[in-house]
């Protein structure tokens, strides 16, 4: 049993996914959740991995640390997002098994699926084809976590569970143009755009891929749902379940942000995967778990935290 005195590590909790496990797992009363800089312990090396968890001695581990990025950062590191996020998954999961913990629940990605999954992506697809080539590396280091999780579960009875969240966004993003995700790009480029005169905003590919998009505290409730209720093996999509263009989207932010400027679609720049939509059902039949966040809600918040940090965002 997991209860509120329960010591948890959540990795990667600084960042985005992380900080917002964390305030969810303090407003659920659990007084022993904690989190560490990865420049105290790099969790692509064994031994700091180890040396984690001699310190903090964990019944529970929130796997959440990764490497990750839009298309050009996926393009531009393809070798390293593939070594640190499986070297991370390895040493974390290797560690877990040995100190016996309770539960680990991993973050894996829906990068995982292959890249003409039929729509809506239902978990049982994930091996039916090859990931969209630009993001391929990540994709299938985080679902070599499943393949371990399910593998030291068969060999040692380790209670590893596996979570595949869709693209996140909300308060707390990385509005950096070099390793951001779609919605933060776009509200950063409109928002300088529209300081600047209105003036055209050149986005990726041609408008016609479609995506999905789940809230931050969404996930994060998820998340700690999963860690209390759910001990199964089969991986769990976590999301929205509606879909979007990216056309639509553009317009939406553009809306939100007041730019009046044109929208220029660059197609000499890659689309990536053609859509994106998650089949939740596993989700809310199993957890009891589904998004409560709109889309126009959560931009307006994502928008307003941006205006409010933005010093810190350049």
């Amino acid at each position: 049993m997991i209860d509120k005195a329960s010591r948890i590590v959540v990795t990667g909790g600084n960042g985005f996914l992380g900080s917002a496990v964390m305030r969810k797992l303090k407003e659920s009363g659990y007084s022993n959740a904690t989190t560490f800089s990865s420049k105290k312990y790099n969790l692509t090396y064994r031994i700091k991995t180890f040396d984690l968890f001699k310190a903090c001695d964990p019944e529970v581990v929130i796997h959440l640390a990764a490497v990750v990025g839009g298309i050009g950062a996926n393009q531009k590191n393809p070798g390293k997002f593939a070594y640190d996020n499986l070297a991370m998954g390895l040493n974390v999961i290797e560690q877990s098994r040995r100190f016996n913990l309770k539960k680990m629940v991993i973050a894996g990605t829906i990068c995982a699926y292959p890249k003409f999954t039929p729509i809506p992506f239902k978990e049982e697809d994930l091996w039916n084809g090859y990931p969209e080539e630009t993001n391929a590396p990540y994709g299938l280091a985080k679902k070599m976590m499943l393949v371990l999780a399910q593998g030291y579960r068969q060999q040692y009875g380790s209670n590893f569970i596996f979570l595949l969240p869709v693209n996140l966004f909300g308060p707390g993003d990385h509005f950096n143009l070099e390793n951001s995700h779609v919605i933060p790009a776009m509200i950063r480029k409109f928002h300088e755009a529209k300081e600047a005169g209105n003036v055209d905003v050149t986005l990726w590919g041609d408008g016609s891929p479609t995506r999905e998009f789940l809230y931050v505290d969404d996930c994060a409730e998820a998340f700690v749902k999963a860690m209390e209720d759910y001990n199964g093996s089969d991986p769990i999509n976590i999301g929205s379940g509606k879909e979007i263009s990216m056309l639509d989207l553009a317009n939406k932010i553009q809306s939100a942000v007041g730019h009046e400027g044109r929208i220029i679609w660059d197609v000499s720049r890659p689309n990536g995967q053609p859509r994106r939509c998650l089949d939740v059902s596993r989700a809310k039949d199993v957890l009891g778990w589904e998004a409560t966040t709109s889309l126009d809600a959560g931009l307006a918040n994502t928008y307003n935290w941006f205006l409010m940090n933005r010093s810190n965002n350049e």
